[in-house]
């Protein structure tokens, strides 16, 4: 019997065996365009062109709302404002990571100001849009997820910069903390009114990136002081919703699986594994209590019998007994045509069939 997403994901939480493993990655905006140009029809959705697995994402606006303005444009690049009040640069013709120019918050008086901007209201939920596609998404079987928009992360890269908050992480961590919970609090308010209004969800999802190159951000009782706390409400929310929560979490994390592990996450993505993250391990030690998404080297996408290799070790360990997603540990660059991703994808299916 083909099930359809949601019933595959809810199978992997459950820690059931499905029809096959779930298909989920994501490709580059340069990677769509090139697909386009190697045959894929452009009103046809990817996921549904190579009939793989989708997560639909409900995104509130959980910003201050500075003024987002476009400050240069020239045929290489753009310069604008976000409604987080942060400067950046992004080349027009790559698909790259923003350079960040300037913020807005740059102190705790900042954060003062920031904070009265950032209250929670119905006009931060685009409900013309999710009257229009909630119906779709629960006709075509999707798995349905709200995106919660707290923690490191956002907070050092999208709001407040890198260097900033990891020196008052350590000098003056009431400041990281209140904007930490701020930011959560917003998340949840927005969510309650979305939950209130009738829509459903199925799960949560954080962006958290805690770690890089065999290493974390912070030490291990920071973590457990700081931001563990911030990450066990948010999960306490979701399962008193009845809703499962998934943290993606790029770099090397594993001092903190066990930690999220205590706090009842249901799901980790996306298990770097050029980071340090060693996926078959995760699998043996957190298995029964972690769904494992992710997990394939992306790097490896420059060298396909590579990649396919490593699919064949993994992914029939990774199946056993449920609880997996199959996806690369970052995204799909625009260096894959159109026919690799078919092969890879067709190996998947065969490979992650029960």
């Amino acid at each position: 019997m083909t099930m359809t997403s949601r019933e595959r994901i809810k199978r992997m939480y459950e820690h059931r065996d499905a029809d096959r493993v779930p298909i989920m990655d994501h490709p580059w905006a340069g990677t769509i365009e090139r697909w386009h140009a190697e045959g894929m029809p452009e009103d046809v959705p990817f996921w549904n062109y190579f009939d793989i697995d989708r997560i639909a994402q409900i995104h509130p606006d959980t910003s201050p709302r500075y003024p987002e303005e476009v400050i240069e444009e020239t045929e290489d690049y753009r310069i604008t404002t976000t409604a987080w009040g942060v400067t950046m640069r992004r080349q027009t013709h790559a698909d790259s990571t923003p350079e960040f120019l300037d913020f807005t918050i740059t102190d705790a008086d900042a954060w003062a100001k920031a904070k009265k901007r950032m209250t929670p209201s119905r006009d931060r939920v685009d409900w013309d849009a999710l009257k229009r596609d909630y119906p779709t998404w629960r006709e075509q079987g999707l798995w349905v997820s709200g995106i919660f928009w707290y923690g490191f992360d956002v907070t050092h890269s999208w709001t407040v910069g890198t260097e900033r908050v990891l020196m008052a992480l350590a000098l003056e961590p009431e400041w990281i903390s209140d904007i930490f919970n701020h930011e959560l609090d917003m998340s949840i308010a927005l969510m309650e009114m979305i939950l209130d209004a009738g829509y459903e969800l199925d799960g949560t999802y954080c962006y958290d990136d805690l770690g890089y190159k065999q290493n974390q951000f912070m030490s291990l009782d920071m973590f457990r002081e700081l931001l563990k706390p911030v990450h066990a409400r948010a999960i306490e929310w979701a399962h008193r919703k009845g809703l499962k929560a998934e943290l993606h979490s790029c770099g090397d994390i594993r001092p903190f699986v066990p930690e999220f592990i205590e706090i009842g996450l249901d799901a980790l993505n996306p298990l770097e594994v050029k980071a340090g993250m060693d996926t078959l391990e995760l699998k043996e030690k957190y298995g029964d209590d972690l769904v494992l998404h992710g997990g394939i080297n992306a790097v490896k996408w420059t060298d396909l019998e590579a990649f396919e290799a490593e699919m064949r070790e993994k992914i029939p360990v990774l199946k056993q007994n449920g609880g997996y997603i199959f996806g690369t540990d970052h995204s799909v660059p625009n260096t894959v045509s159109l026919e690799a991703f078919r092969e890879v994808v067709a190996l998947a299916k065969e490979l992650g069939r029960y």
